[in-house]
């Protein structure tokens, strides 16, 4: 159990992958609670898509131990999981309705009900007129949401996207982000990959940065944001005088405007030695950091000792 009393969906502790003496994955540890939104960060070729596929039984960790809906064996309940893998694929000649129905079937639903419930879920989801064509026959867009249909036909109690929302357009991303919402509300847990760091700040609960194979941040996105101070933003009448020296060194200016951190002490003495100082303050304003901020942060530390590492082995 969760220390909120939810249960884990996923538990993954130390997961390692290698390919061909490469590490891809280098001790990931994971959890995610039951119906939350789970963000899975990083930059291409992180290892991103590899721990999904290790989370998914769909390749073996050579170390570190996995558990989905409480099931050691991934595949004990592969029928309670919908994945939508990154590298898309429908059959070309299968018709709209009948390509849902066969992704369903792939997880146990039968085959008539999911050719009604793909036929339901089309006229939904205003694809109605898409129902007998080919999948040669619809756009690139189009296929995309019929294979997300598919993910989602046998109404798994854990989805998995990774990068669902690459190819689509703006639309179809915003149906998209209201599509996880729903799933979350009705207690299904997501969790996606992503590079696009908009979507999981909209979106997640929590997040998980991947960086080099390794997860140097996993928590809630308030904590992320908070690795980093807020910023500060002050325009003043005057560019100098001597309420400068309250100014943090850290400061960068341009013109009459200012930028730095928040100073540990708080605004208000900064504040007062302004006024005090005749500075002649125009506006000011304190700007909390955003997940991109924070991940480029992250992800810049863990790469940096990713490249310091071998460097103090060797001395």
């Amino acid at each position: 159990m969760t220390g909120n009393g939810r249960p884990w969906a996923i538990e993954a502790r130390g997961l390692v992958k290698s390919f061909d003496g490469f590490t891809a994955v280098d001790g990931v540890d994971l959890t995610v609670p039951e119906g939350a939104i789970y963000g899975i960060l990083g930059p291409n070729g992180a290892g991103k898509t590899t721990t999904l596929r290790m989370l998914l039984g769909i390749i073996d960790p050579d170390a570190g131990v996995r558990r989905l809906l409480g099931h050691d064996r991934p595949h004990d309940v592969s029928h309670a999981i919908g994945y939508l893998p990154e590298e898309r694929g429908l059959y070309p000649a299968m018709k709209a309705y009948e390509a849902i129905a066969f992704m369903g079937a792939l997880r146990g639903l039968p085959l008539a009900e999911g050719r009604r419930r793909g036929k339901a879920m089309l006229e939904e989801h205003g694809l109605g007129y898409a129902i007998d064509r080919q999948i040669r026959q619809l756009s690139k867009g189009m296929a995309q949401q019929v294979q997300l249909l598919g993910t989602l036909v046998h109404q798994p109690r854990l989805v998995v996207f990774d990068e669902p929302f690459s190819g689509l357009d703006a639309l179809n991303q915003g149906k998209l982000e209201r599509m996880i919402r729903n799933l979350a509300e009705q207690g299904t847990t997501v969790i996606f990959s992503t590079h696009v760091i908009a979507h999981a700040e909209r979106l997640c609960d929590e997040v998980a940065i991947i960086a080099g194979g390794k997860v140097p941040f996993a928590g809630p996105v308030d904590v992320a944001r908070d690795r980093i101070p807020a910023q500060v933003r002050l325009e003043t009448r005057h560019a100098d005088g001597a309420w400068r020296k309250a100014l943090p060194l850290e400061a960068r200016h341009e013109g009459n405007h200012w930028f730095f951190p928040l100073p540990d002490t708080g605004i208000e003495p900064l504040l007062r030695a302004l006024i005090e100082g005749e500075a002649g303050i125009l506006s000011l304003s304190i700007e909390r950091a955003g997940l991109h901020d924070a991940f480029v942060a992250i992800a810049g530390e863990a790469a940096a000792r990713a490249l310091e590492a071998p460097q103090e082995e060797a001395a």
